[in-house]
This record gives structure tokens, sequence and C-alpha cells, in this order.
């Protein structure tokens, strides 16, 4: 996988951008795949900024979600799509309609997960999945030994996760659900093009196991070695474990290819 050291997250979230304004000039309509948490944050207010400043035209983008919580009321403020809407969409302007994401409060979850999988196959398919990593490796909610072919499916959170997720609900891990709709990890590399952020020291060891480590479920983020177009930006600390790290500092300068797909 492609490996680019960015000096902190504002720059990350910049680069990030950039790839996006450039993905929808070449394919108006794409369809991008966001994920929640503090992590992508900077990626969705420096697109935001280019497309007010009238830099890049996001008015036929489709948005879809990586993941939803199960059994949260309609219109909770943590919800992710109340996430979604409120940090992706409606800054960038767009249409309800050009937004997608499974239904984490249906009866029938299981129906659910399989309906929101073909929804994404019948859109196309994904151009663009953003993604974070986990402290444990994770992405989406794909847990540590989660199969690396699963398809949208409902798991349960660790421990861990749900401690992460807790400063989101007032630091009180029993308000966090035990639940969620994800897309699985086979769904996630359907995708054509990944792009990992991990940001911060306590996302060193992750990064290092997905980037440098053996491919295994162990270490969910280690399947995007498998994928043909998977880009991983990382901060100086977040790169803190990774041995290669001067490796991918000289290939990103002297070849910069990322910037221009």
């Amino acid at each position: 996988m492609e490996v680019v050291i960015v000096p902190d997250a504002r720059a990350g979230g910049e680069l990030i951008a950039a790839a996006i304004a450039s993905l929808v000039r070449r394919k108006r309509d794409a369809l991008l795949g966001v994920a929640t948490g503090s992590t992508p944050l900077p990626v969705y207010e420096a697109l935001a900024a280019k497309v007010r400043a009238g830099a890049v035209d996001v008015s036929r983008v489709r948005v879809c979600q990586l993941d939803e919580y199960v059994g949260l009321p309609a219109g909770h403020p943590e919800s992710y799509r109340a996430t979604v809407l409120r940090q992706v969409v409606e800054p960038l302007g767009l249409p309800a309609d050009q937004f997608m994401g499974p239904d984490g409060s249906a009866e029938d979850v299981q129906a659910a997960c399989e309906a929101y999988d073909k929804a994404l196959a019948g859109a196309g398919g994904v151009d663009l999945q953003l993604l974070g990593i986990g402290t444990d490796g994770h992405i989406g909610f794909n847990e540590p030994c989660s199969s690396l072919a699963s398809r949208t499916r409902i798991k349960t959170l660790t421990e861990q996760t749900r401690a992460d997720n807790a400063r989101f609900f007032g630091d009180d891990i029993e308000q966090v659900p035990q639940h969620v709709i994800t897309q699985g990890i086979g769904t996630i590399l359907n995708a054509r093009h990944l792009v990992l952020l991990a940001t911060g020291e306590g996302k060193a060891d992750a990064v290092a196991a997905a980037v440098e480590g053996p491919v295994a479920a162990l270490v969910p983020a280690s399947a995007l070695q498998l994928h043909p177009h998977a880009t991983v930006v990382v901060d100086e600390a977040a790169a803190s474990g990774l041995k290669l790290a001067e490796y991918f500092r000289a290939t990103y300068v002297a070849k910069p290819a990322w910037q221009s797909l």
C-alpha cells in the first residue's frame, strides 16, 4: 500500500480533500464513502472550504455511511446518520436523497444489512472510501478476528471500542450501544480506492501492525494490504512506530503520484 506521512492532522485533511476534489472533477457523481469520529473532521472541513471557494462542484456527489449504531432512537445526535448529515452532507450542500446508509433501527437488522450491501452494489460501488483505524486495528466496526471476506452485518462492540467512543456520549460507556451495523471487510475492499487516515501517537502501534505486519484477522486493517489501490495517510505521531518511515517519506517526495490520482 502507499503510505504518506504528513506533518499534522490538518495537512492530512488538506491532502485527502484535494484527492477527493480531483476524483469529483473526473467523475461528478462519485460515490464517496465516509467515516465518523474526530479523525476525518479535517478532511470534511477542507473539502467544504473548497466547495465554498468554488474550487470544486460537488452537487452530484453521493455519500454513503460506513457503519451505524443499532438501537439508538431516530434522530439521536450521536447516530452516525445524524453525524454524517451534520459533518458532511449539510456543509457540502448536498440533498438528502444523495446520502445512503444502513437502517440501525430496523426490526430485522440482518435484512437491513443485506439490503445495504445490495444498495452499495446497485449504486455502482464506492469510488473512494475514507477509513479510520481503531487502537486495536479495527476498520469500520470490524473488530479483531473479523472475517476478511465479511459483508455488511451486525457486530458486537468490544469494551475497548465502547470505551474509545464514550467521549461522544458524555464519557459514559453505558450510553454507548453494544451493537452496530458495519460494512464488512469484504464489502470495504470492493471500493475502488481506500484511504485510511490516522493521527496521534495512540494509533502508532495499530498503524505499524496494519502496514508492516502480516495480513491477519487479528488486525483487520491489515486487509488493506490486499487492495490494489490503498493509501494510508498518517501524521508524524501515528507514523512513529513504522520501521520504514524514512523510506515512505523518500518515496512520496520523489514520486507524489497519489496527489494526481
